[in-house]
């Protein structure tokens, strides 16, 4: 295969399968579903990284990494006789056509909830789902936690199983939060755990009230913590001290400070 400035889909599914033969890439031709798996995951989120940060020709260079995890898996079962990419093709063009039933088909939507509303409509048919747990239970256990909880939440909402308002959700994070205090002095480390996994749930639940997406504002608060800190050890080190060996309150003093500085800043 020559480099050319341009290349087609068809001159990636040719690479993708020239590599698995058995005189190709010794790595490539060994590779399975299952020991690729987790790349799927990874390359997926370089991607929305690559999208953040804002640099066009980076998102492009990802989404081709997403879409060689495509080709790749399609490849294989191709080998194993199971499906091709154009089997994959037609399976997503099909689903677009048959759930979006406003667009090529009788039904209507006139705003963005309706035609989630028809999504979801066609896509309980097509799954077979007859129960509204049914429907959560179709909410993928490979999500990130807190993507799953705002995920069965939303669908919940959908049931009418929701509050009505701000408060509700606000009282049961202040209920929960009780509740981990009262196991924590309790000792009993399976009810701990269980007790600060409704504190999360109701943290997701106040979070969408708020129009807070859980994921994206974890990895903001991460950030900025990781950032506070670096300026924190800046700060000591410019006064040649190891933050290691400060102790809390000489350390919180350093975070108060950094922090402080930020806000004079903005």
């Amino acid at each position: 295969m020559e480099l050319k400035d341009k290349y087609t889909i068809e001159d990636l599914l040719a690479i993708m399968e020239r590599l698995r033969q058995p005189d190709g890439c010794p790595w490539d031709r060994v590779q399975t579903h299952q020991s690729i798996k987790k790349s799927m995951i990874e390359e997926t989120y370089e991607a929305i990284d690559a999208l953040d940060f804002g640099d066009d020709h980076a998102f492009a260079n990802e989404l081709g990494d997403v879409l060689l995890q495509v080709v790749f898996h399609a490849q294989i079962a191709k080998e194993r006789g199971a499906f091709n990419f154009d089997d994959v093709v037609t399976e997503i063009c099909t689903k677009l056509i048959t759930r979006h039933t406003h667009v090529f088909g009788a039904d209507n939507a006139g705003n963005e909830e309706e035609a989630l509303t028809n999504w979801e409509k066609n896509k309980k048919k097509e799954k077979n789902i007859s129960t509204y747990t049914g429907v959560l239970k179709d909410v993928p256990k490979y999500l990130p936690a807190l993507m799953r909880a705002e995920k069965v939440q939303k669908k919940a909402r959908g049931f009418g199983f929701d509050w009505d308002t701000i408060d509700g959700a606000a009282e049961k994070v202040s209920e929960e939060l009780g509740e981990v205090t009262e196991a924590a002095a309790a000792g009993d480390e399976a009810h701990i755990r269980e007790e600060y996994g409704d504190l999360l749930f109701a943290v997701v639940n106040l979070g969408r009230f708020l129009g807070a997406d859980p994921e994206t504002a974890l990895t903001a608060a991460t950030n900025k913590f990781i950032s506070r800190f670096g300026a924190m050890e800046n700060e000591a080190v410019s006064e040649n001290r190891d933050i290691a060996k400060l102790s809390l309150e000489e350390l919180d003093e350093l975070w108060n400070r950094v922090k402080n500085d930020e806000k004079r800043g903005e």
